[in-house]
């Protein structure tokens, strides 16, 4: 354990650990912490309020990639199987619920920030498998370069929403935000350009979206 104020290691955690421990996630709350052990074939659970390993749970052979929801409700496991599968975890009575097939050989797994889908790097499909959380079923599968790993987090957050110059509601919020944005930039084009948007009917349909209209 490290104290990332001072950046100093404040205690250890041996007891119950199992053998060569991969990946680890926290849930939401802080209030749990979960280890895969790729040489046990278990996930090991860790109570934070008492730094004790709580549970051992048995999943598939040599699991590496680990991911908690963002509810904390469900933890993803994937294991290093030829065919591979993803363990889905309840966190409430720390058993395995679902054991889902995917590509050959996993080793990464992400959660979507909504909680909806999971992505699976398969190192040796050269794939990407998407998981619908809802179903627990592989719903596609993506080819991508070779030996794709991924290992921890590799799904990048939503962007916030656009915020422009107008009051959304008001009559004259879209005309307002048009023509501040033309004035900074020097033109829409210009503007659409230096904010990421593909196009100026994109940042126009944003303006609207802003705007309410």
């Amino acid at each position: 354990m490290i104290d990332t104020a001072t950046n100093t290691v404040t205690g250890t955690i041996s007891s119950g650990i199992g053998i060569a421990p991969r990946g680890v996630v926290v849930t939401p709350d802080g209030s749990k912490v979960y280890i895969t052990n790729a040489g046990s074939a278990s996930v090991s659970v860790i109570d934070t309020a008492t730094n004790t390993v709580t549970a051992t749970i048995p999943v598939g052979f040599a699991p590496n990639g680990v991911a908690v929801s963002p509810h904390g409700r469900r933890i993803y496991v994937v294991s290093d199987l030829l065919p591979g599968a993803v363990w889905v975890i309840d966190t409430t009575m720390d058993t395995v619920i679902a054991t889902i097939p995917v590509g050959d050989g996993p080793f990464g797994v992400a959660v979507t920030p909504d909680g909806s889908k999971i992505f699976v790097a398969n190192e040796f499909s050269s794939s990407v498998s998407v998981i619908d959380a809802a179903t627990s079923a592989a719903t596609a599968t993506i080819s991508v370069g070779g030996d794709p790993i991924a290992f921890g987090v590799f799904i990048q957050p939503p962007k916030p929403a656009p915020r422009f110059a107008g009051t959304p509601g008001k009559a004259n919020c879209h005309g307002k935000s048009v023509s501040a944005l033309a004035k900074q930039y020097g033109g829409l084009n210009s503007a659409a350009a230096a904010l990421g948007f593909s196009s100026v009917s994109a940042l126009q349909e944003a303006i609207m979206a802003f705007c309410g209209g």
